[in-house]
C-alpha cells in the first residue's frame, strides 16, 4: 500500500513515525505548510500532486477541520483512492456526502480514531452490530472536558484554573470552545449513532450543553449530594425511535463514569444480547491516535471499508424527561417546573430533554445539568 499523508502535525506525525517500521504500507508523499524534509517521502504543497499519482492508493487525512480538508478528500474519493480519516468534525458534517461517494467510486474509507482515539470505539461498534441489534451508546467522550471536571471535583480548582492545567499539559486547546461547549463530543455521539443504528442522524436534531459555566459552588453543592459531575453522550435506538443529546450530567456515586480520572474516556454501548460493554482508555493524543490510523489502514488491506451501510435520514426526539440542576436563571417557566431548591440553584421536576434544552439556548448565564439515577 502507497499513502499521501495531509498533514504531519501530531496525527499526520504519528502516523509516520509507526509506518516506519512496517515494510507493507509506505509513506510516498506528504502534505505540508511548512518546508521540511523527511528522508523517505516527498513533501509537496499542492492536492494535484496527490491526485495525479497513479501509484497513491490510500490517502490519509490528518489536517483536521473542515475546509479545506472536505475538499481535499472529496477530489481524492473521485480520483479513486482509498481514505483513512481521524477528524470527526468532517465525518459528521459531510456524513451523507462522503459515505454514499465511497459508495459510488468503489473505493474504501475509514475513521476509527474520529471518536475516542486511541479506543477503537467505532471499530468495537461495527463487530458487534453484526450480531446484534445495538439499543444504546453513549458516555464519555472528551478528555478535555473530563479532565477540567475532574480537577475541579477532585483537586478543588475552579474552572478557570482546571482549564489552565488543562492547556498546560496538552489536554486543552488555546481555544478550547469546541470542547467545553461540547460540540466535540456532538460530532462524536451523532457518528457514533450512525454506525451503532445505521443511520445518518440530523445533526440539527441533536442538542448540546458543555461545561463553561459551571462553577465551584456547583461541585461543591453535587458532591454533598453524593454526585459527580460528567459531560455526557447519549444516543439511543427503540422501537424505531431516536433519541440523541449531549449535556453535563450527574453520576451517582459507584457508576462507572463518576469514576473515570483525568483526561480519560469512558463509552459503553447496550446490545439486545451483550448488555452493557464498556470501553476505557486514552482519548486523543499523537500514539493513540494514531494507532487507530494504522489500524484502519491494515483493515484496507484486507478489503474492510466502513463500518454500516449508509442509512435513511433520521431525527431525534428528545421526549424522555430527567430532574436537571439549574443555576444562574430564574423565570416563569423554570419557577412552574421547579422541584426544590439545593442553596441558590433550581432542582427540577422531570422535564423532557428537548424542552430543557430549548429553553436553554435563551439564558445566556444558566448552568444544567442532569441528574441520572442511572446511565445505559
Amino acid at each position: 500500500m502507497n499513502i499521501a499523508l495531509l498533514g504531519f502535525g501530531v496525527v499526520g506525525r504519528g502516523v509516520y513515525d509507526i509506518l516506519a517500521n512496517m515494510d507493507h504500507i509506505q509513506v510516498k508523499k506528504v502534505i505540508c505548510l511548512e518546508d521540511i524534509a523527511l528522508p523517505d517521502a516527498q513533501v509537496c504543497h499542492d492536492i494535484r500532486d496527490i491526485l495525479d499519482d497513479p501509484a497513491i492508493d490510500t490517502v490519509v487525512e490528518a489536517m483536521g477541520g473542515l475546509h479545506p480538508a472536505y475538499e481535499f478528500v472529496r477530489a481524492c474519493m473521485e480520483a479513486g483512492k482509498n481514505v483513512v480519516t481521524s477528524n470527526k468534525a468532517l465525518v459528521c458534517t459531510f456524513y451523507d456526502q462522503l459515505i454514499p461517494l465511497a459508495s459510488e467510486k468503489g473505493i474504501l474509507f475509514r475513521c476509527t480514531a474520529a471518536v475516542g482515539g486511541g479506543i477503537g470505539w467505532l471499530s468495537e461498534l461495527e463487530r458487534s452490530r453484526r450480531g446484534q441489534r445495538l439499543t444504546q451508546v453513549g458516555g464519555i467522550m472528551n478528555g478535555t472536558c473530563n479532565y477540567i471536571l475532574y480537577a475541579m471535583t477532585q483537586l478543588g480548582l475552579g474552572y478557570e484554573e482546571a482549564l489552565k492545567q488543562a492547556q498546560s499539559l496538552g489536554y486543552a486547546e488555546a481555544k478550547p470552545a469546541t470542547d467545553v461547549e461540547g460540540i466535540d463530543t456532538w460530532h462524536k455521539v451523532i457518528l457514533s449513532s450512525n454506525i451503532a443504528f445505521g443511520v445518518s442522524m440530523d445533526p440539527a436534531s441533536v442538542p448540546v450543553a458543555g461545561i463553561s459555566r459551571i462553577c465551584a459552588g456547583d461541585v461543591a453543592a453535587f458532591t454533598a449530594r453524593g454526585y459527580t459531575c460528567k459531560l455526557i453522550s447519549t444516543a439511543a435506538c427503540r422501537d424505531g425511535a431516536y433519541t440523541a443529546y449531549v449535556q453535563p450530567t450527574l453520576v451517582p456515586a459507584g457508576q462507572p463514569e463518576a469514576a473515570v480520572p483525568s483526561n480519560y474516556n469512558l463509552v459503553s454501548f447496550q446490545g439486545e444480547y451483550s448488555g452493557r460493554m464498556s470501553f476505557f482508555g486514552q482519548g486523543a493524543g499523537r500514539y493513540p491516535t494514531a494507532y487507530n490510523v494504522v489500524q484502519d489502514l491494515l483493515d484496507l488491506t484486507a478489503g474492510k471499508g466502513f463500518y454500516s451501510p449508509y442509512g435513511p435520514k433520521v431525527e431525534a426526539v428528545n421526549q424522555n424527561k430527567m430532574r436537571y440542576y439549574v443555576r444562574g436563571a430564574r423565570d416563569g417557566w423554570l419557577q412552574s417546573h421547579a422541584a426544590e431548591n439545593w442553596g441558590d440553584a433550581v432542582v427540577t421536576e422531570p422535564v423532557a430533554v428537548d424542552e430543557m434544552h430549548r429553553w436553554l439556548k435563551d439564558q445566556d448565564g444558566a448552568f444544567i445539568a442532569a441528574i441520572a439515577e442511572d446511565l445505559l
